[in-house]
């Protein structure tokens, strides 16, 4: 896009897999699964949009609450998606960036992600993926580095977060109907625009990126100006 006006970076919470298994009368790991499929359709789509940089939250650091069952199957779409999807990222020169304590996981997936950012490393276009993650805890490690270099400010912060490689994020969308940040880029989001859609996750495409970019380029951004 050669709009000025137009997102460098769009993160999204990708709510509404269960929901929409839910619906249907499907296990919800079937959500999850067409949730993957959401997933490949938005990278793409971002590509054919031009967004310098796409932030997932595919896990948060609270999803381990959730029933063992449950898990094993995020974990088994997480080993899959690197998988079947490593070669075209390459190809495409997507760089994938893991943001949060993702070392937690089992060391077969760390290994994956791990050679996945190393392959991809010099990608022209960025996909942040949230796994393990809570801006919370993002948040005070900063603050605890930050107070190791003896200056606590918003600069100094900033520079310690997970996303300091970043563009600054410009819009935030969830998905699903849900209207709460759940302890996502909460530092980051201080001036991003937000939108909040009815569409479930497994149902959003191309066309729904595209009118939440065009609705971001209506919108006036002050930074607390007037």
């Amino acid at each position: 896009m050669s709009d000025n006006n137009y997102p460098r970076h769009v993160a999204i919470i990708m709510d509404g897999n269960g929901r929409w298994a839910k619906k249907r009368g499907l296990p919800r790991a079937l959500g999850h699964r067409q949730g993957g499929e959401a997933v490949r359709r938005v990278v793409k789509a971002a590509e054919n949009l031009g967004l310098e940089c796409l932030t997932l939250y595919a896990f948060s650091s609270e999803n381990w609450k959730r029933e063992e069952e449950e898990i094993s199957d995020l974990m088994g779409l997480m080993r899959r998606f690197i998988e079947a999807n490593l070669k075209d990222m390459i190809e495409r020169r997507v760089r994938l960036r893991i943001i949060g304590d993702y070392k937690a996981f089992a060391p077969d997936i760390v290994e994956k992600l791990e050679d996945a950012m190393e392959q991809t490393k010099h990608g022209q276009r960025t996909l942040a993926v949230a796994l393990n993650y809570g801006a919370q805890q993002e948040i005070a490690h900063a603050a605890r580095l930050a107070a190791e270099e003896g200056s606590i400010d918003p600069e100094t912060i900033s520079r310690h977060l997970y996303t300091t490689d970043l563009p600054p994020l410009d819009l935030l969308i969830r998905t699903s109907g849900e209207v709460r940040l759940s302890n996502f880029l909460l530092w980051q989001s201080a001036y991003a625009e937000m939108l909040f859609l009815d569409v479930l996750w497994p149902d959003f495409g191309e066309d729904d990126l595209r009118q939440a970019c065009e609705i971001f380029v209506t919108r006036e951004r002050r930074y607390g100006g007037r």
